[in-house]
């Protein structure tokens, strides 16, 4: 179906295009939400990665899934962007709320009591701080593998990289954030 509608919107169909818009658009700001931990910088690239796509329509190789070519922008796009960041120490990390949204909450169940949600919310905060501490090229391969719900392959496949790199990259990841985690947790 989205192969159909890239080759409408390459030959110029608008409402081709903003289907595909309509169709990943959340699964990008999912992804990039997860990788960059902050909503404005999240949707600044969901943004740049359909300007990328339409700019680039013609170079999409039909025998490839379109997914994995749009998921292959997005995650590049993260990469670079936290490459350039400066990291940034504060002791106040733990307070900034990214305007209050948590992209880790778990979906809610009828039994939560205060104390589990405080516990869970932790937790939560803790992992999310590891991730975040990750090195972009181990952080790509944890949140497409662990919070997109990718196999190895669709991973090889949307980084451009041999299987055997991405195992190797998941294993120091989960040693990586092992690490952090191992006097927190």
């Amino acid at each position: 179906m989205e192969t159909r509608l890239a080759r409408l919107a390459r030959k110029g169909d608008q409402r081709a295009f903003a289907e595909i818009v309509d169709l990943y658009k959340d699964k990008l700001f999912h992804l990039a939400y997860r990788m960059m931990n902050n909503r404005q910088e999240a949707e600044d690239v969901v943004q740049e990665s359909f300007l990328r796509v339409y700019k680039h329509l013609d170079r999409y190789d039909e025998n490839q899934k379109f997914s994995t070519w749009i998921y292959r922008i997005a995650t590049n796009l993260c990469i670079d962007r936290l490459r350039k960041r400066r990291p940034i120490y504060s002791l106040d990390a733990e307070n900034s709320d990214h305007e209050g949204l948590d992209g880790y909450a778990m979906m809610p169940s009828d039994d939560r009591t205060p104390e589990s949600e405080l516990l869970l919310s932790e937790t939560q905060r803790i992992i999310r701080d590891a991730i975040e501490t990750l090195p972009a090229k181990y952080k790509s391969v944890m949140v497409l593998r662990y919070m997109q719900d990718m196999s190895l392959q669709e991973i090889s496949e949307v980084l451009d990289m041999p299987v055997t790199t991405v195992k190797t990259r998941v294993h120091r990841g989960r040693e990586f954030m092992r690490k952090k985690l191992e006097n927190k947790l």
